[in-house]
Formats: C-alpha cells, structure tokens, sequence
C-alpha cells in the first residue's frame, strides 16, 4: 500500500468499526425508540460503505474497483433513506406507506442503473484510472442518472437537516444539543463530498466515506453525551410539551433550563426566550406567585388575565442528579381551576337557600359570626333585622302554596335590591328573614328596614290567577360593640330584634319596632308603618 494512501485507509477503517460499534449498541440500547431502528439500519449502511469504499482504494486493478464500486454503491444508495425515515420518527412525524415505497424504490433504481453501466452508460460515461497518482484511483465521468443519484441523496439529508432544525427550535437544553450534535454528524460528509465532486479532494479520494468517521464522533457526543434515543428525551416534544400541568425546571443556581409551552402561558415571560436566566427575573417582584416560588412554598395561586380567572396549585420537586453533585427544582403547576369552580358551586349550593336564592340558615350565620369578629377586633356598631311577611298561611290557603313559593322569591328580590353590598343577608326558615348589618347604628338601620318594608309592599304579585300584595313586620336590635368586646352579642341582638319582630306583630303588622335596649341607647323608638 502506497504511503499516501495509508491515511485514507486508516481513517475509513475507524470509520467502518466505530459506524459498526454504534450499530450494535443501538441494536442492544434503544432498538424500540423512535428512529433507533432505522439508526442502526443507517450505521450498518455506512459501516459497509466504509468498508467497500476501503476496499475500491486498495484494489490494483479497474476490474476490481469497479467490482467494488457496485458493491459499495448498495449501502450507499440506502444510508440516506434510513437517515431519512430515522429524523422523520425522532421528531414525532409520520411517513406513509406510499412515502416509503417510493424512498425505497429510488435506492433500487440507482443499484440497477450503477450495476448495468457498461450496457447504457447512463451512470458513468466513462470510467478509467488516473495515471497522476501514486496509486490506482478511478476517474469517472458522470451521466444523466448519476445526478438523479446525487439529487436524491443530497435532497434526503437536506431535508434530514431541516427536520432537525425545526425540532432544534421547539426544545431546549440537552434535547435540542443531541438534535444539534445529530445534524453536524449529517452534514460534515455531506460537505467533505462536495469538496470531492468539484475535484479538490487529494488524489482525487471521496472525502465522504473518510469523512464519516468524523460524523461519527458528533454521533457519539449525541448519544452518550446528550444521551440521544433515550425514552425520555424522545418522550419530551410527545409529552412535556402536551402536558396540561405548566413545568418549568431550574437548575442549583435558580436559573431556568427548561419549561413547556404550559409554563409559558401561565408565566408569558419565559415565552420570550428567558431560557437560561434566573427565576426571580422572569416573574413579576412582588406578585403572589413571585411569593410562592421565590420562597419554594406550594400553594394556590389565582391568575387573573382579562374576564378569564384561572386556578394553579404549584408544587416543588427537588431531584439530585446521578452523581449527587447538583440538584434541579422541578416546579409544576397544577391547573384546578374546574376543581375550584366544581368547589364554589357545591360550596353555594351548601349554602344557599334552594327556593330564595339567598343564603341558608347556617351560612347567614356562619358569615354574621365571623363578621362580628372581625368588627369586635376595632369596635363598631352591630344591628340586625329579623321580618317575617304578614298572613303568610292566608296567602297559602287563598292562592295555594305555590303562590307562597312566589311571595317568597318576590321578598328576596326585594332584599337584593335594597340591601348594601357589606350587608348579610338570608332567609332563616319558613317565610322568616334575617339581615346582619355590621357598622350600622340603629336609625340607619331603622331607615333601611323600613325602606325594605316599602319595596315588599309596592309591587302587586299574581301566582295562581290571582293577584295580592304583601306586607311584612320588622324587628330591629343594635348595639355598639367596643374593641376587643364580646363578639357573642350577635346571638344576644338576634333574640332583641325577634322580641321586636313580634312586638311589630302585636301592634298591627307591617311596621318596624325597635328593640327597647336601642331605645334606651338614644336611638328612636317606636314603630314606622305605612
């Protein structure tokens, strides 16, 4: 073997035996991932590439390199169709069979037009020995088909590379650095081929195959470095990227490596290619959620973007790498919102009143309780009104009870209307009403009873074919209620204004009594009746 030639020889040789070692861990390692089969379909072509084409250099005679030259032509006609159909499933695309007939059908028609080239020369025009270097190459002239050859092969790695470059920009981090690695490995002998076919390669050696050992070393960096065919790294455009719950993945230093297309629709900021920067300068300082995860604790978080009000429930995970030497903080957002919505409707049905629609017994004084708490912390002034509607069992057995339903949903609408929006208002059985009216003195309380009485009385209601009005009696009792006083005055105030409630009944319904303890405060007593 010449001198010259020995480099070439030994560079194909590591070629052929790394392109056959990452065959057979990929047959052993990841055969079922997505495009593992055809990558070790791709590497077995390119090791038995290598090695015709090693082959054709060491040959002596025109007969024997063109004996090779057909053979080396079968696994090159196939490399780049198994590249091809391996970058198609890698990133998640599916080929139809019609796709892969025709790919397959294209390599076949280039094996039988190379092998019968000395019947039509369609290949090669001409194909002889160069007599300017020191050891037997061919040189050949090509024909029509051997374009169509080129077209075909240098098409499938374009559009290999443009499968991963489009993949490239949609993942991050070592995902996107396997991609990046693979597509390096495509292209460098794509270019050491180009260098041959415009006749620059020295002595006139295809620099592809030579080259190939050199694709592989990228091939290496993306399969042990980036760990490449992984079920989780493929797995990660297929589910992380479709996952509802929003994940975004920091590293020991809070900086963010990586976040699904959820994370960014929650935190709109990682959208505009804050990969890479800290955590505390891609959310807002100072918001709930800045709270949350800058303090690394779980909990609700409320997003609220235009009339749309979204519910998360943001956990932490602390996953330490293989080798103990660092951590990264996995924080997912869960999102609840139907769950928090399914909640505040089962919450209101709990506690609202079927037929009225305003709230129950025990919500109305759930909520007046922790409301006189809350004004027993400052001090203020309590009132509560109790009514209930005059006759009410008359209005039943006149128009029948369907009529008392109505008479009822016409009270609570009267109610609505009329109450304040800091005011509690329910419905506390039978035809009986509350109203709880924290920071109200007793004339204003006076003053809204009686405007409450009216707005029942004003209206006719028909049910049933006929036609009545309501009237209803008021019971009112206040008291102040000094800081730090007893916040148990409310049930003591309930017992004063239904004593004054029926003291309203006993002086001839439809009116609002004062009870005498709001009297003996100064306040005026007495009834208001229309």
């Amino acid at each position: 073997m010449a001198a010259e030639l020995a480099i070439y020889a030994m560079a194909l040789s590591a070629g052929g035996v790394l392109s056959l070692a990452l065959c057979g861990y990929a047959a052993f390692r990841f055969r079922r991932a997505p495009g593992g089969a055809y990558y070790i379909l791709g590497t077995l072509m390119a090791a038995l590439f290598n090695f015709a084409y090693l082959l054709e250099l060491t040959s002596a005679t025109l007969d024997q390199i063109k004996f090779w030259l057909r053979v080396e032509y079968v696994p090159l006609s196939f490399l780049p169709v198994f590249m091809l159909l391996m970058c198609f499933e890698y990133v998640g695309k599916r080929t139809s069979r019609f796709t892969r007939a025709i790919l397959f059908f294209i390599p076949l028609t280039i094996i039988f037009m190379q092998a019968t080239n000395d019947v039509h020369h369609l290949y090669y025009t001409s194909v002889e020995l160069r007599a300017d270097v020191p050891f037997p190459i061919v040189q050949l002239e090509y024909g029509p088909y051997f374009y169509v050859h080129s077209a075909s092969l240098y098409g499938s790695i374009l559009a290999c590379v443009l499968l991963l470059a489009s993949h490239a920009r949609k993942v991050r981090g070592p995902i996107r650095m396997q991609v990046l690695a693979m597509g390096a490995g495509l292209i460098v002998p794509v270019l050491a081929s180009f260098v041959y076919l415009l006749g620059e390669s020295p002595y006139g050696v295809d620099l592809g195959p030579v080259f190939i050992s050199v694709s592989y070393v990228f091939h290496c960096i993306a399969l042990f470095r980036y760990r490449m065919f992984n079920v989780a790294p493929i797995a990660r455009d297929f589910v992380f990227e479709r996952m509802e719950e929003g994940v975004v993945v920091l590293d020991a230093n809070e900086v963010v490596i990586d976040f699904n297309q959820a994370a960014s629709d929650i935190i709109p900021a990682l959208a505009r290619g804050n990969a890479g920067r800290p955590i505390s300068s891609v959310i807002l300082e100072g918001s709930r959620l800045a709270d949350i995860v800058l303090r690394r604790e779980g909990g609700d978080y409320e997003q609220k973007r235009g009339e749309t009000t979204s519910h998360y429930r943001i956990r932490f995970t602390t996953v330490q790498t293989r080798r103990q030497q660092r951590s990264v903080t996995i924080i997912t957002f869960v999102n609840i919102t139907e769950r928090v919505r399914m909640e505040r409707r089962l919450q209101q049905v709990a506690s609202e009143d079927a037929l009225t629609k305003l709230s129950n017994r025990g919500a109305v004084l759930e909520q007046s309780s922790a409301a006189a708490k809350r004004l027993a912390q400052t001090g203020g002034k309590l009132s509560v009104i109790m009514f209930d509607i005059d006759r009410f069992k008359q209005i039943n057995d006149t128009y029948g009870h369907e009529a008392g339903d109505t008479a009822l949903k016409h009270v609570a609408d009267a109610v609505r209307a009329t109450i304040r929006a800091s005011d509690i208002a329910g419905r506390y059985g039978g035809d009986e009403f509350v109203v709880f009216l924290p920071d109200t003195a007793a004339a204003e309380a006076r003053e809204l009873a009686d405007r409450l009485r009216r707005n029942v009385a004003e209206r006719d209601v028909t049910a049933n074919g006929g036609t009545f009005r309501i009237r209803s009696s008021f019971g009112i009792a206040s008291a102040s209620i000094g800081k730090g006083g007893d916040s148990q005055a409310l049930q003591t105030l309930m017992r004063q204004a239904d004593q004054a409630l029926y003291s309203a009944k006993a002086a001839g319904r439809n009116q609002v009594q004062m009870h005498a303890a709001a009297d003996a405060q100064g306040h005026p007593g007495g009834s208001s009746a229309v």
